[in-house]
């Protein structure tokens, strides 16, 4: 499979894990940067190559970006049409008993295709289950989701109501 990975200085370490990690696993991993620790760098600097990218082909690439929380990460990556980029924390204190049904859900009824991570919540171990755990995970393609992706596909912000 073909990733696009990126992030700021917050994930820096984590990202450079996670290339080595998936190209070990057979994928195909564009690194848009950073390319050093640079703690006054800015994630859209990285991210928005990312997302760009994920943008021209978003039903056969996948992108994961990181950053301290995710959540700006994810914020600028979404501005790109046919982007479905989702937020995870990792190990942070789970909500529900099975905190990776996030994971699966994202995939299954949203077809994400960028996984935003908050390095700042992760351990090494725990951010390449979750990064496993989403790749492998299909979507389903049932008619209910495919028909809420393609209200989102169809939404005009330009159109007054």
């Amino acid at each position: 499979m073909k990733i696009y990975i990126g992030t700021d200085h917050a994930g820096y370490v984590l990202k450079e894990k996670l290339v080595s990690s998936l190209k070990g696993q057979g994928h195909e991993v564009i690194d848009k940067g950073a390319f050093k620790y640079d703690e006054d760098d800015d994630y859209p600097d990285f991210v928005v190559p990312v997302a760009r990218a994920v943008s021209k082909d978003p039903d056969n690439v996948k992108g994961i970006i990181l950053g301290g929380t995710g959540e700006g990460e994810a914020i600028a990556a979404n501005k790109f049409p046919h982007v479905r980029a989702v937020v995870y924390y990792g190990n942070a204190k789970p909500v529900v008993e099975n905190e990776s049904n996030i994971i699966v859900r994202s995939r299954e009824h949203n077809n994400s295709n960028i996984l935003s991570l908050g390095a700042r919540y992760f351990t090494e171990e725990s951010v390449m289950g979750a990064v496993d755990l989403w790749l492998n995970t299909p979507y389903s393609f049932d008619e209910r989701h495919i028909r809420r992706l393609a209200k989102i596909d169809q939404i005009d912000i330009d159109k007054k109501d």
